[in-house]
């Protein structure tokens, strides 16, 4: 959380986050259109999360809710679980082929190996990104997000551009993520639900062959086990 936000305090950033924008939402959303998926520090909430910011104010205002638990929880999720876990899992796959193979036919159980748990009882499907097809995953009907593997879904993900588009024109969407895929590459799309949910398996950068586990772990982000970027290798970390 940016420093200014810290200054006035979670809550109180939610407070005040809830009550201006409020006034806003009844009147609309000008600038901001209907395709538009890379987020706006302008972007007004929408009045779902506004009900929820004003509702978690209310309950710790009234002493119904400890902030401090409030704050590890969201913590846990940005900092210590996600997109951590689903790197390590990326990371593992480049670099043992039979983990990789394990991984692609029973995600869940290969996952396992290394500690990560379903929370929900969902399954997970791997999807292994190739130089002549493309995975990106979606969630049409509201945000079914593998949450154990990669943390707190990002705002587009949940965000109704995103979830119509990704299904009409993938190209189009991803080019706006910065990715043209060239037409030679096939893009399929992944709808997630309530009890199946997707991680991309990204194509391993050229050039990253001497790095260790770890540092190709630090390279996966959580977009790029969307399918919405690529795992890129700057010049310092190939000369490690």
């Amino acid at each position: 959380m940016p420093k200014s936000q810290d200054s006035v305090g979670r809550r109180g950033f939610l407070r005040t986050t809830a009550t201006g924008a409020a006034g806003i939402v009844a009147g609309g959303t000008p600038g901001l259109g209907p395709t538009r998926l890379v987020p706006d520090q302008s972007a007004v909430p929408s009045d779902l999360t506004l009900r929820v910011k004003a509702l978690e104010s209310l309950l710790v205002d009234k002493g119904l809710v400890d902030p401090a638990a409030l704050d590890r929880i969201v913590d846990a999720f940005e900092t210590k679980i996600g997109p951590r876990n689903g790197a390590r899992v990326v990371a593992r796959a480049w670099i043992d082929p039979a983990y990789k193979k394990r991984l692609l036919a029973d995600a869940a159980t290969a996952m396992e190996e290394l500690g990560f748990h379903r929370h929900q009882g969902e399954d997970i499907v791997a999807l292994e990104n190739t130089a002549k097809v493309h995975n990106m995953v979606v969630c049409t009907l509201c945000s079914c997000y593998p949450w154990p593997l990669l943390g707190l879904p990002p705002v587009w993900y949940k965000s109704a551009p995103y979830r119509s588009r990704a299904v009409i024109d993938p190209r189009g969407v991803l080019k706006e993520f910065g990715l043209d895929i060239g037409t030679d590459v096939a893009v399929r799309v992944w709808d997630s639900t309530s009890e199946v949910r997707y991680i991309v398996l990204p194509e391993r950068p050229a050039g990253s062959e001497g790095l260790s586990e770890d540092a190709l772990a630090a390279l996966v982000t959580r977009d790029a086990m969307l399918g919405t970027a690529r795992v890129t290798l700057t010049a310092t970390e190939v000369r490690g």
